[in-house]
Formats: C-alpha cells, sequence, structure tokens
C-alpha cells in the first residue's frame, strides 16, 4: 500500500469505466497529474477531457508518465492489453479499482451501499440528501448524478457514500459504518458459480460492518437470517407493515410519487419523488433511514428527497410529451426489468408499452434465460438486440434469439440498430422504453429523433 499523499501522478487503464472515472475525478480533486487509456470515445470520457485529464483510444505505452506512481486498472480489460503487459514489466505499482476505495475509505466513516440492483440510485439518492442538506460528504457512484453531472463529489467532511461493487468480490475490501443490502440476485454466475456463493459474499461483507456501525437492508433478501446482526440493524420494503420502515398512502404525482414513510417510533409524512418507478421509492427509503441515522432533520430529508432529479440511465425521461413516452434504463438483470417495466406500468396503465432490450453478456443471457423470457413477455412488444459482449467470447447456441424461442410471445422482433432506428421512424410508438447495460444508451438521440420528427 502506499499513503495517498504520496500519490503524484496516477494512469488509469480503462478510464472511461463510470467506476474508474469516479477515482479519476477524485485524484485530479486532490491536484495530481491524471492520465489514461480507454478503448472508445464516450461522453464520459469527453467530459474528463474537458475537466483536464489526458484520455488516448489507442493502445501506446508512450502515453504512460515515466513516473507514475500508481498504475489503476479495470478487471474488464484484457490480460494481453500492451499497457497493462507494459506496466508489469517496468514493476509498476498496478492496483485494481476497489483496491484504491479501499485505501480511501481506511480511515473515514463509511456509507457503503450493495445490492445487485438499486445500489447506483440509492447511493446517489444517499449522497445528494448529504449535500443538499448541508450534512457533507465524499461521494464515490456508479452512475452520473441528474442533479450534478458527475459521478463523484468531495467535502470537508470525513463522510464517503460509496457503491460496493460485489462484481469479482470487490466489496470485502470496505469497511462500512453503515452498509445497506437493497437485493441478492443471482448475478455474475461467472465469478461466483452459484446462487449460493452469491449470498455467502453479501454475508460476509455485512460481517465487515464496524462494531458501532448498522446495517439496512430489503426485508425480502434470501439470506436475511444469515446477515450480521451484531450491530443495529433495520429492514425495508414498498409496503410491507411488518418491515421496520415501508412506504404508504403511495399516490402517483406528476410522473413520481408522493408517499408517507412508516416506521415504529416515527413517520415522514407527505415525502415527494420526482422520479417514476415505485423501486425507486423503495430505494428512497433505505436513503431515508440512512439520513435518519445521521440525525439530519425531517424537513431537509424531505426537501433533499423532492430536488432529487435522478441517475442517468436509471428510469431516465428522455421525452415526455402528450404524444411520446421515452424512457432509458440500464436494466441488464431479469429482476431490474421486472422493477423497470412493474414501475413503466404504474405510472402509464393504458398505453402500449414497447421494450428495446439489449442483452449484456453472453454467460448472463445463458443463465437466466427462462428468467429473462418471463421478465420481457410483460411488454406490450419487445425488441431484442444482439447480445453485447462486452468482455466475454460468444458462447455457441447463446444469442438473443434464444430468449424469442423460450418467450411465449408473437410480439417479438430480433433487430439490428439500423433496422431499429428504422422501425422506431416508421411506428413511432407512444410509450417506448430501452433497457440495457451495453451500448444502447448510444442510440437514445437518434431514437428521440426519430420520435418527434
Amino acid at each position: 500500500m502506499i499513503e495517498l499523499k504520496n500519490i503524484q501522478t496516477v494512469y488509469f487503464i480503462g478510464i472511461g469505466g463510470i467506476g474508474m472515472s469516479a477515482l479519476a475525478r477524485y485524484f485530479h480533486a486532490k491536484g495530481a497529474h491524471v492520465s489514461g487509456y480507454d478503448r472508445t470515445e464516450t461522453a464520459l470520457t469527453k467530459q474528463l477531457e474537458l475537466e483536464g485529464i489526458a484520455v488516448h483510444y489507442q493502445e501506446n505505452t508512450k502515453l504512460i508518465p515515466a513516473e507514475t506512481d500508481v498504475v489503476v486498472y479495470t478487471p474488464a480489460i484484457p490480460a494481453n492489453n500492451k499497457e497493462l503487459v507494459f506496466c508489469a514489466e517496468k514493476k509498476y505499482l498496478i492496483v485494481k479499482r476497489s483496491d484504491v476505495l479501499q485505501w480511501i475509505t481506511l480511515h473515514s466513516f463509511n456509507i457503503c451501499i450493495s445490492g445487485t440492483h438499486g445500489k447506483t440510485t440509492t447511493s446517489t439518492m444517499i449522497a445528494h440528501i448529504l449535500r443538499h442538506s448541508g450534512y457533507g460528504c465524499n461521494a464515490f457512484l456508479g452512475g452520473i448524478s441528474t442533479n450534478y453531472q458527475s459521478n463523484f463529489w468531495s467535502s470537508e467532511n470525513n463522510v464517503v457514500v460509496v457503491e460496493a461493487d460485489e462484481y469479482d468480490r470487490s466489496f470485502l475490501k470496505l469497511l462500512p459504518n453503515i452498509a445497506i443490502v437493497t437485493a441478492i440476485d443471482p448475478d455474475h454466475l461467472d465469478i461466483y458459480g452459484t446462487a449460493e456463493a452469491v449470498e455467502d459474499a453479501f454475508i460476509a461483507f455485512t460481517k465487515k460492518i464496524k462494531k458501532d456501525g448498522a446495517l439496512i437492508y430489503h426485508s425480502t433478501i434470501p439470506c436475511a437470517d444469515k446477515l450480521n446482526k451484531t450491530v443495529a440493524h433495520y429492514n425495508y420494503a414498498l409496503s410491507t407493515p411488518d418491515a421496520d420502515v415501508h412506504a404508504s398512502q403511495i399516490q402517483i404525482q406528476e410522473g413520481g410519487y408522493v408517499f408517507t414513510v412508516q416506521a415504529k417510533y416515527w413517520q415522514l409524512t407527505s415525502v415527494q419523488l420526482n422520479m417514476g418507478g415505485l423501486h425507486n421509492v423503495e430505494n428512497a427509503l433505505a436513503a431515508i433511514l440512512v439520513a435518519k441515522q445521521l440525525g439530519i432533520a425531517d424537513h431537509l430529508i424531505k426537501e433533499s428527497i423532492s430536488t432529487f432529479k435522478g441517475v442517468k440511465r436509471r428510469f431516465e425521461f428522455i421525452l415526455k410529451t402528450a404524444q411520446h413516452v421515452f424512457i432509458d434504463d440500464y436494466a441488464h438483470h431479469p429482476a431490474e426489468l421486472d422493477a423497470l417495466i412493474h414501475g413503466v406500468r404504474s405510472l402509464y396503465p393504458n398505453k402500449k408499452m414497447v421494450l428495446v432490450f439489449q442483452p449484456h453478456l453472453y454467460s448472463r443471457t445463458k443463465d437466466f434465460a427462462d428468467a429473462f423470457a418471463k421478465s420481457l413477455q410483460n411488454a406490450d412488444q419487445v425488441i431484442l438486440l444482439p447480445i453485447y459482449p462486452a468482455r466475454e467470447l460468444p458462447i455457441p447456441g447463446v444469442d438473443a434469439a434464444l430468449l424469442i424461442e423460450k418467450m411465449n410471445s408473437t410480439n417479438v422482433l430480433l433487430l439490428s440498430k439500423d433496422e431499429l432506428i428504422h422501425w422506431v421512424a416508421t411506428n413511432r410508438p407512444e410509450l417506448l422504453i430501452t433497457a440495457g447495460a451495453g451500448d444502447i444508451d448510444k442510440m437514445v438521440e437518434s431514437l428521440k429523433e426519430k420520435l418527434i420528427e
């Protein structure tokens, strides 16, 4: 380990990743020289460049600063990447993103948000409440906050809000004061192998909570009885009266919700959340629980929630007119698709829902083919794009057509990206949803243009 104060030059291999870019911004804000490589230029890498961070898109070892103190890489980078190999040969200190987060959080009060889904929105809500209320925090987020157009911000207050990622078991390097578990579903089975191994990792994560800390968890997670209950602990659920905290009197209002937060010894009335998706009401419950733990005043909590504008690609309204509604979402797991579809239905029960889904990873498509098919069938019309491979090589017999075979529906199409653009231009659906964790977000502006032409 190296002392953070001694790090003057940091190089990132995979700097455009959402978690990597937050760390790049952190070091840049601390005055270090920051630069990095990524395979493709994106809106996020362009923004990093505008902020003064040098980014290049071809593997070029000559662009790695000779005096680099630390090289940070993402597991998504192939082992034969020229720059990664070069850095290893030169004996640079090479670490994962999770190692750096461990260094940063070693001597801070840490609010760590975990879960196979819901963690990005919940993390951003918590960080927003702390920032907007004046409490202050350092935030390392897995998405771009719409309020601040960033996934990182800093504060004089030595409190860190960090998204605790279960991929590669990296969240086990964190030491939470407050740990949140939003959901535990089988995922990343290429890493874990079994659903039980996923649960075991989350159980281990809760056992990292500091002695005087607290655990906040969703009441329906499958291994709730095995979580660390030696610390203060509270559970929550959307509308389960037996939960320690739940929502009541939920009303739809202008594409969002007004509700009461009901706890055993307190309540918060007329909470206004200006974003869609009933799952986001649940996320708000977890965020409010954290704020109550920190002693933030009720009126400041309510004001913060009402001013929360959401996260890019999390139930994000791209278009909302009398003629067309277009929502983009990061959903890439069957449970996330269920929550997305259910949330849209709660707001627009009478509109025909067209869902465009880009499967992410061959392994995930294979592992959850039946569950994906069951979730997708809840849309009125489904359009599938080819699988986005990310870090994976193809698996024989696994493609988007596999999901069609398993769906009990005739309202499903398999289209290329160009064909999708043409289909939307021709049909101009009244309710369009795009979902997936690949590069489907790059199509959003083109699809929006076709809807409003």
